[in-house]
């Protein structure tokens, strides 16, 4: 069994568009085209059961759109033996009514939902973004946020090892999930700072950008049970990430089995 825990995808009608606009501005080849249907044939090649996909809502006006797209996707893709796609909602801290739009999430069966600072224009621990992991929280949603850097934003980090640590001492999220192992492109303070902490890390991105020493490292300084394999794909590459993870002599296989899905079963309550 394989779970990954962070992949993104978009409606056919806007998918070469928005691939293309994130292509340029990451400089990253993509290694799907943005559909559903391209991501389920990167799983297959793979061998990749289940996809979270994560939507991302840059404008509060998008909310009710983009909820309404993942509905379809988690009703489409559902089975009786486990869905192969299951979208997280998106909220935006400057939708109005934070609490009412979280029980709405909640209502439409939704296991969680994706924050993403950087293309949201704020600060991870900012009131806006305690209101949601308040609310969220109580209502038991997995919460996933892009930590470290964006190319969008290349001199400032919006979801730093700092605001979260502020973001945690405030509200005390008991499911939320850092992507991009903490802080992306700034491992050592990840390690220094959120290792140990009362958080899940993802490894989207970063297996192949981080040393597997520095990655080994993580695992044994926060527990393999707290870490969830993810890829972000399109932008990372499913069968090339789990390539990388399941050749590391230096975790067990118990960890692997752990990393690789048992974690994220336990947190959002699939298989």
């Amino acid at each position: 069994m394989v779970i990954d825990f962070h992949t993104h995808l978009f409606p056919e009608k806007i998918a070469a568009k928005a691939i293309s606009v994130l292509a340029d501005t990451s400089g990253v080849t993509p290694s799907t085209d943005g559909t559903a249907p391209s991501l389920l044939a990167s799983m297959e090649q793979a061998g990749i059961d289940l996809s979270v996909v994560l939507p991302v809502i840059t404008d509060p006006h998008q909310f009710e759109s983009i909820l309404r797209f993942a509905v379809r996707i988690n009703e489409q893709y559902a089975s009786t033996s486990g869905p192969r796609l299951l979208s997280f909602a998106g909220i935006h801290p400057d939708c109005a009514d934070i609490r009412e739009k979280c029980a709405e999430i909640s209502r439409e069966g939704f296991r969680g939902i994706k924050l993403h600072p950087d293309y949201q224009g704020g600060c991870f621990d900012d009131i806006r973004y305690l209101r949601i992991l308040d609310a969220a929280s109580e209502l038991g949603l997995c919460i996933v946020v892009h930590a470290g850097f964006d190319p969008i934003s290349p001199t400032r980090q919006h979801c730093s090892p700092d605001m979260i640590l502020h973001a945690i001492k405030e509200t005390a999220p008991p499911r939320l999930v850092l992507a991009h192992m903490g802080s992306n492109k700034n491992y050592q303070e990840s390690l220094e700072k959120l290792c140990g902490q009362d958080v899940y890390l993802d490894t989207s991105f970063c297996l192949t950008d981080m040393p597997e020493e520095m990655f080994i490292r993580m695992v044994r300084a926060h527990g393999a049970d707290r870490i969830l394999f993810a890829t972000d794909c399109p932008w990372g590459q499913q069968d090339r990430f789990l390539q990388l993870l399941r050749s590391m002599d230096a975790l067990s296989a118990e960890e692997k089995e752990q990393i690789l899905w048992q974690n994220a079963s336990r947190l959002i309550h699939v298989f």
